[in-house]
């Protein structure tokens, strides 16, 4: 690709699907489109230059392309192809310029309809929004490209024939439908921050941004566009999976920690806290010069009241060992049930290293190490058990 059209297609690509799908009502048909519309722009741009518009032109390409592909399936008796491009003649003229904002809105609540499994909705998602390739997609999430394939073909057949809406939810079901989407681009953040894959990340932020801008008076929507920015700005200090005390703070990206507090300091002002604000207020203080971790055990406390879950209580208790000592948090995690966790092993380790417990130390980070997927997560473990004292 070109600089001027992988611009393009970065930016524009979920927008002109959204287009398509909204003028067509079939979302191959708008995916085909489009994905024609930028290999016309590769050919066209290098020789007439970019387009005042690039957005218009491959929206108004690729709807062309569409009509006339559509015309010669219909000329061959193809009744979908017919009814598909009946509904695109009824329509209105095309937008080509200007905020095409609603559509982009329909398209992410389609792709994460709750009738769609979870693993569905993600790939969609960087599909059609993100512009992630099959292949991508596949690697991302450690499975073969047929594998992610047919499970794009089968949640894009369940949405045409299930005849899922391609709409905004009412206002009364918005809040259990945003919260969906919402863990759908988290999952695509936290599988990038796993991975590790940088570009996962910056796709989520990418989509975080975009529901921002379109839900601008959601708390949450903020929260998690906060959450994100702040963990991410500290990727290139945990690379070999270098833990958030041991982290050298020059290399956190400032501006990036400065805009995730900034929106964590609207929110506070707003006093309507969710889950994804009181992470982001968590990290937020983690941004700071020092930690105050009394700050960070109250945080704990009260996501613990959206979110009562082991894991979140294991985080707590990390804050709880700063604060009152490795004894008392170590009783917190001992009542955990998260024997198959591979960070309740390494909580542990670390609570036991420091009560001077080195044998219990060991069989613990070896537990975790046999739990643990990601290399960078491993290689960490490694070097802790390695620097334990045998004695």
């Amino acid at each position: 690709m070109s600089a001027d059209v992988e611009h393009a297609f970065r930016a524009e690509h979920g927008r002109a699907v959204a287009v398509l799908v909204r003028v067509f009502g079939d979302i191959d048909v708008a995916e085909e489109a489009v994905q024609e519309a930028f290999a016309v722009a590769l050919e066209r741009w290098s020789v007439d230059g970019v387009p005042p518009s690039p957005a218009g032109w491959i929206i108004t390409t690729a709807r062309r392309k569409a009509i006339d592909r559509l015309r010669r399936e219909a000329s061959r008796e193809d009744r979908h192809a017919q009814a598909v491009l009946l509904a695109a003649q009824q329509d209105g003229p095309v937008e080509e310029v200007g905020p095409v904002q609603d559509d982009r809105l329909r398209l992410i609540f389609t792709c994460c309809h709750p009738s769609l499994g979870m693993p569905a909705r993600v790939a969609l998602t960087l599909r059609l929004l993100g512009g992630l390739s099959t292949a991508e997609i596949a690697r991302a999430f450690l499975v073969p490209e047929p594998t992610m394939a047919q499970r794009l073909v089968r949640a894009k057949g369940k949405i045409r024939h299930a005849k899922i809406p391609y709409r905004v939810p009412r206002e009364a079901d918005l809040p259990e439908r945003l919260s969906g989407v919402l863990a759908v681009v988290y999952l695509i953040f936290n599988q990038g921050y796993v991975g590790p894959r940088a570009e996962l990340c910056e796709e989520a932020i990418r989509l975080g941004r975009a529901l921002a801008t379109l839900m601008p008076d959601e708390p949450e929507v903020w929260g998690l566009l906060a959450l994100m920015l702040l963990v991410h700005a500290r990727r290139e200090a945990r690379a070999g999976g270098v833990l958030l005390r041991d982290q050298d703070r020059r290399l956190w990206d400032r501006a990036m920690i400065d805009e995730g507090q900034a929106i964590v300091r609207r929110l506070l002002a707003r006093n309507q806290p969710g889950p994804y604000q009181v992470q982001a207020a968590i990290n937020a203080v983690h941004g700071e010069g020092v930690t105050d971790w009394p700050q960070v055990v109250a945080l704990y406390d009260q996501l613990l009241m959206f979110t009562p879950t082991p894991v979140v209580a294991l985080h707590r208790a990390v804050a709880v060992a700063e604060v009152s000592g490795p004894e008392a948090a170590l009783a917190l995690v001992d009542e955990l049930a998260l024997e198959r966790y591979h960070l309740f092993h390494a909580v542990r380790a670390e609570l036991l290293t420091r009560l001077g417990r080195r044998a219990e130390a060991r069989q613990a980070l070896q537990a975790a190490l046999e739990l643990t997927e990601g290399e960078p997560e491993r290689a960490l473990l490694r070097d802790r058990l390695a620097a334990l004292p045998t004695s």
